[in-house]
């Protein structure tokens, strides 16, 4: 498979939209609505351009991937992370580890802008392959309620999770409907 990972570009707009629509047609976890979070995301200023990725198979998109800034807050701090909303694959192409290396490479990336933490709500099965952990093992919280083996954390630095504690805020734009 000729597989070409690449940043975004204004161009892939239309595509990546038909394309993350696509990939969650059929999925019943799905709100069916993730194209629009894509969209609001990348209009938001926690978008990081280096951060949206496609992936191609002979010059076609086939995949997206988007990491977006967040914060850990306390009464006290606020720590800086990254979520992971969300991975995208064309329906005849999942399968065939494009998700996976696109993960891979979000992580490198990330890891290369001085990012230090994922989170994000996922299978636990399929996320605990690329190192992800359960929220609950660190000080870490979401602001509503889902399954707890759903909510999930990669130190992209080893112990960048150690001292961080508190609660997840999400930008609006994750919400806004």
């Amino acid at each position: 498979m000729d597989l070409r990972i690449r940043k975004e570009e204004f161009n892939d707009f239309k595509a990546v939209f038909t394309l993350v629509e696509e990939a969650f047609k059929e999925k019943e976890y799905s709100d069916h609505t993730e194209q629009f979070l894509v969209e609001r995301l990348r209009s938001s200023d926690t978008f990081i351009p280096e951060l949206s990725l496609v992936a191609e198979v002979h010059g076609k998109l086939v995949g997206h991937i988007l990491l977006t800034k967040i914060k850990v807050k306390n009464d006290f701090e606020e720590f800086k992370s990254l979520a992971m909303a969300p991975v995208s694959v064309l329906p005849k192409f999942q399968g065939q580890g494009i998700g996976g290396k696109l993960i891979l490479k979000a992580h490198n990336t990330a890891k290369k802008l001085g990012y230090e933490s994922i989170i994000l709500l996922g299978h636990k099965e399929y996320y605990s392959k690329f190192g992800y952990q359960q929220l609950d093992g660190f000080q870490i919280s979401l602001p509503f309620d889902v399954p707890k083996e759903n909510c999930m954390a990669l130190e992209l630095v080893k112990n960048a999770l150690f001292k961080v504690n508190g609660v997840v805020e999400y930008p609006k734009a994750f919400f806004d409907g």
